[in-house]
Formats: C-alpha cells, structure tokens, sequence
C-alpha cells in the first residue's frame, strides 16, 4: 500500500480521534482507573420531579452514546495502531490486502470484504 495513501488515512483517523475525545468530554470525564474508558457524568438540572425525569433522560441519552463513541475511539486507536506496526491495510484473517474503496469507506477496518461476509455469515 502506498505510503501516501496511508498517510491521508492516518491524517484523518487522527482528526476523528481528536473530534471523538471533545465530544466524549462535553459529557463524560475519563476514568481514573482505566484511562481508556469514560465515565458519564450524571446532570444536575434541579430538584424537582420533572428536572429529575429530565436528568435520568439524559444521562440514560448519553450513557448510549459514550458506549458507541468508545467503540469508535478503541477502532480509530486500534487502526491507528496498525498504521504504526506497519499492518494496516492487510486483512488479519487471511493476510490479503485489504481494497482501497474498503478503506477509504472505513478506514478502520481490520478484514477484507471476502472475510467479513464469511464472518457475518457465520454469525461472528
């Protein structure tokens, strides 16, 4: 794989890594034991009963998204990883190169198309 190419995906990783991080901070702080993972904080809108539906709502609201944002921040790291050890682009089931069109749609991915239809096929 090219090395320009690699790089353009790299470039782009890293601004989504660093979008990710922003957002999780509006309404997590990270977690003290495990730097990896986030905490979300749990708002304070008031005392009454219907602040208090309101903040059960939206920490539930957000509880939801700090899991997804987490998924995409461990993938991004992971492709990122990849990068650094010289393995990204290659397919970590078969070896093959993975397809520029693959990664320019997802860039984090870790398998070729053959490979992740045999997996989704087998229900992994």
């Amino acid at each position: 794989m090219e090395k320009e190419f690699i790089k353009k995906i790299e470039k782009e990783l890293k601004q989504k890594k660093a979008k990710i991080e922003k957002e999780l901070l509006e309404f997590a702080q990270k977690n003290a034991h495990n730097k990896n993972n986030y905490q979300t904080k749990f708002p304070n809108i008031g005392d009454e009963a219907e602040e208090n539906a309101k903040e059960i709502d939206e920490f539930s609201t957000n509880l939801g998204l700090k899991e997804i944002l987490e998924k995409d921040l461990r993938d991004i790291k992971d492709a990122l990883k990849r990068i650094k050890n010289g393995t990204y682009g290659k397919c970590k089931y078969c070896g093959k190169e993975i397809s520029k069109e693959r990664l320019l749609a997802r860039p984090v991915s870790s398998a070729c198309i053959e490979c992740k239809r045999k997996l989704q096929r087998q229900g992994l």
